[in-house]
């Protein structure tokens, strides 16, 4: 008999079940699928992820019918004992450390390799070691990437000429707009799975035990492949070409801009990122789409994420213990509870709104509004990276750890990046609208109207100074410190306002 093959709630497209010789589960093997509510007790998850992954899980059971044996368990350890007994099973690579504990802890589960990624760990192991002791930069590995699967290339040279074109991807929002002028992303459509899946939630709370954060309106993001894949074909044919230049872009009453939203189906498993980016890659020799928007979108998906899963796996278990700057302080309630409402600037109050109420936000809100007011206020970066893991719908432990503890946090102390990202309100107030209409002034970092992220920033190289002064991209922002006839003052007004609700 075929050996049954266990998937993950992250491991729902057909990739993980296609046959690939002793690499793969047997050809229409029989599957495992455990709903484990031991998930949701230990941790206070976003209400919109819960129905997600839940959603997205009895979808993919539906789908398989028969072939399917889907328990409901309190804990996996119970609900693989009830789907085989003491049978041998097969499962994918699961996506965290404490997943692969946990299989490896069970008797006759045999761990397959990782799918659902472009480029194998033996691959990355072999190209880091190549390096000989150098850095592990991003930018290497994403032309290393393209050259390998030859994507956006031509006759050995990267489209348009260069590999990156973050130039032409900078722009700010245009004037006096809220939204962009681009089609509408793909909406899926609720149905019954979706119904049972919110009446169990709601029981569950009733019940005790179980607790969420946010909230849950309908779903916004793909549940099966035949959505995933109508997310990415919309994408692709009437948003990618508008994608480059605002990438990096924020506005109020368009939390979306020209974002694909298909960060969820990827790391769900829905979409292979290998269909994501030739599809990309396609519409640009089409003439279809600017090489600056292809190559943008491509960048995201073959550079970072690949980049960012290998890390995790590349520096281990106790990467996500890193805390270079040695902040401690505890996350304060409004941003716990995502309290838009409590909080004054602008900027934040608007981008805590939007993963309140939709589990999700794209880059730059969650580096350089989100991230950057953390790093600035200097909360725990464990606690930090375990809020952006519960609070959003495309968050799994793999990809907030070097996310979070390496870029945002600079926890890593520059393993990851090579500088802290964080700013003054000047940035925001050129990327964005959101300054527009708030009681504080990007230019002013004292007194009543002082923008919390411009003093916040001053007071984080004043509190760093003799680390960041050794950076050599960091070395001219400190120096600014000495140029500040109000340095002083801005230090005591931090220190009194530091444990206040900005």
């Amino acid at each position: 008999m075929t050996t049954p093959h266990w998937i993950f709630g992250d491991q729902l497209g057909p990739h993980f079940l296609a046959p690939a010789g002793a690499d793969g589960p047997g050809p229409g093997a029989p599957v495992v699928m455990i709903e484990a509510r031991s998930v949701f007790r230990r941790r206070r998850f976003h209400r919109a992820k819960a129905h997600l992954v839940l959603s997205a899980m009895r979808h993919r059971a539906a789908e398989l019918g028969g072939r399917v044996t889907y328990v409901r368990a309190e804990t996996y350890r119970e609900g693989l004992r009830r789907a085989v007994g003491g049978s041998p099973v097969t499962v994918c690579h699961p996506t965290s450390h404490a997943a692969l504990r946990l299989v490896r802890s069970l008797p006759g589960v045999r761990v397959l390799p990782a799918r659902g990624f472009l480029v194998a760990r033996e691959e990355f192991t072999a190209w880091a070691e190549e390096r000989g002791g150098r850095r592990l930069l991003q930018e290497d590995f994403y032309r290393w990437v393209r050259r390998r699967h030859e994507l956006l290339m031509e006759g050995g040279q990267p489209a348009g000429g260069r590999f990156n074109h973050d130039h032409a991807n900078r722009e700010p929002p245009p004037s006096g707009v809220r939204r962009l002028d681009v089609p509408a992303p793909y909406r899926p459509r609720e149905d019954d799975v979706d119904a049972e899946v919110r009446a169990d939630l709601d029981r569950w709370e009733r019940e005790g035990g179980v607790r969420f954060v946010g909230r849950n309106g309908p779903r916004r993001f793909p549940a099966t492949r035949r959505e995933a894949l109508s997310a990415l074909r919309r994408f692709v044919d009437h948003r990618l070409a508008s994608f480059g230049p605002y990438e990096d872009a924020m506005l109020d009453d368009d939390p979306v801009m020209s974002h694909s939203l298909l960060s969820s189906s990827l790391n769900l498993g829905l979409l292979h990122p290998a269909e994501c980016v030739e599809r990309a890659e396609h519409a640009w020799r089409e003439g279809a789409v600017p090489v600056n928007s292809a190559e943008g979108f491509v960048r995201q998906v073959a550079g970072w994420r690949e980049y960012v899963w290998q890390l995790y796996w590349h520096f281990g278990e106790d990467y996500r213990r890193g805390n270079a700057l040695g902040h401690t302080a505890e996350l304060p309630e409004y941003f716990a509870e995502l309290d838009a409402d409590a909080v004054t600037a602008r900027c934040l109050a608007t981008v805590l709104a939007q993963v309140r109420d939709t589990g999700w936000t794209h880059h730059i809100p969650r580096l350089m509004v989100l991230g950057s007011h953390a790093l600035q206020r200097g909360w725990d970066p464990g606690a930090v990276t375990d809020w952006f893991h519960r609070c959003f719908v495309d968050g799994y432990d793999w990809v907030m750890v070097p996310n979070v503890v390496g870029m945002s946090q600079y926890a890593d102390g520059g393993r990851m990046t090579t500088k802290p990202y964080t700013s003054g309100g000047a940035y925001i107030n050129r990327m964005s609208n959101l300054c527009g209409g708030c009681a504080y002034r990007p230019t002013e970092r004292t007194g009543p109207r002082a923008c919390p992220y411009t003093a916040g920033y001053w007071i984080f190289l004043d509190r760093h100074r003799r680390l960041l002064s050794g950076n050599a991209r960091m070395r001219r922002a400190v120096q600014g410190l000495d140029r500040l006839g109000d340095l002083d003052e801005v230090m005591r007004e931090g220190r009194r306002g530091a444990s206040e609700v900005p």
